[in-house]
């Protein structure tokens, strides 16, 4: 018994240019997937699941102004990514819209101006947030401490930006 087999069909120009439009789009679409999406934790602090329900798994608190990635949503919850790489789930309700950013070095000097010669106005210990003022970045970021402390810190040295 012989198999059946099926003929090879060349594409037509029309089917090659719909591949072609087709694939711009999914990579076009993909841009706009891979953009940051950071938020922060709203005014209180939240406990983040490991699935989108209040019945899944309790894996810790998040306090208030934490900044998080949203990677994912679904309905009224989003998957979140914090500075250490950990992902949970959350309501979308509990995230501000307010950014901050976590200091992800030993200390990270907050300076007067955007430049290594600028007076230090502040130095910040690791793990300390501090608000994002212009969400414009660069090499330096505008920052401001809890304490009414602004200025300018090195993108390289916080998280959530």
């Amino acid at each position: 018994m012989r198999p059946i087999l099926r003929p090879i069909l060349r594409p037509t120009r029309k089917h090659l240019l719909h591949r072609t439009l087709l694939g711009s789009l999914l990579l076009l679409a993909s841009f706009g997937v891979s953009a940051f999406d950071f938020k922060s934790i709203g005014p209180r602090s939240v406990i983040l699941y490991d699935a989108p329900s209040a019945k899944g798994g309790k894996l810790f608190v998040a306090p208030s102004g934490m900044p998080v990635e949203v990677v994912l949503s679904y309905g009224d919850w989003v998957k979140v990514r914090d500075a250490s790489g950990d992902m949970a789930w959350t309501e979308l309700k509990s995230l501000s819209a307010k950014r901050t950013v976590v200091v992800r070095v030993a200390s990270a000097r907050v300076r007067a101006t955007p430049d290594d010669a600028a007076p230090v106005l502040m130095t910040a210990e690791r793990n300390v947030l501090l608000e994002l003022v212009d969400p414009e970045t660069g090499p330096w970021v505008r920052v401001r401490h809890r304490d009414g402390i602004s200025g300018y810190v090195k993108a390289a040295e916080v998280w959530g930006i």
